[in-house]
């Protein structure tokens, strides 16, 4: 697989520069973005820019470490604005797809502030018991 990756202290960016996400590729992209989520990194931008298709195993594989991430409270993000690509991955449930790579940078730190959001939820329940106001 042809690729860079740029990390980040939010995220690991991952440009591609394969036209297509098949054969040998998807496997290859499984092993690199698990490496990086053992490593920490569970917010993941993914550059298709290049991409032009994907096979049943690179789809496979994008609907795997998108799962993974969302494990780990993380985020995948895919970028691309190729409305063939995107079209053709409308059927990956919960998966982000956006035009340019500063736009899934965006992304990833409000995934953060909703991550951060919703810890300072989950204490205040914790503290005082769902639902329940203080005493005062």
């Amino acid at each position: 697989m042809n690729h860079s990756i740029e990390k980040n202290e939010q995220y690991a960016l991952i440009r591609l520069a394969e036209t297509e996400f098949g054969g040998e590729v998807p496997a290859e992209f499984e092993t690199a973005t698990r490496s990086l989520i053992r490593e920490g990194y569970s917010n993941l931008i993914i550059d298709m820019a290049s991409v032009k298709s994907i096979d049943t195993a690179g789809f496979g594989s994008i609907r795997k470490i998108n799962r993974q991430c969302a494990n780990e409270l993380g985020i995948m993000v895919l970028v691309s604005k190729d409305d063939n690509l995107i079209d053709s991955l409308e059927d990956i449930a919960d998966l982000t797809i956006l035009p340019t790579v500063e736009e899934a940078i965006d992304a990833v730190f409000m995934n953060d502030l909703e991550n951060d959001f919703r810890n300072d939820d989950d204490e205040y329940d914790g503290e005082y018991g769902a639902g329940q106001e203080p005493e005062q």
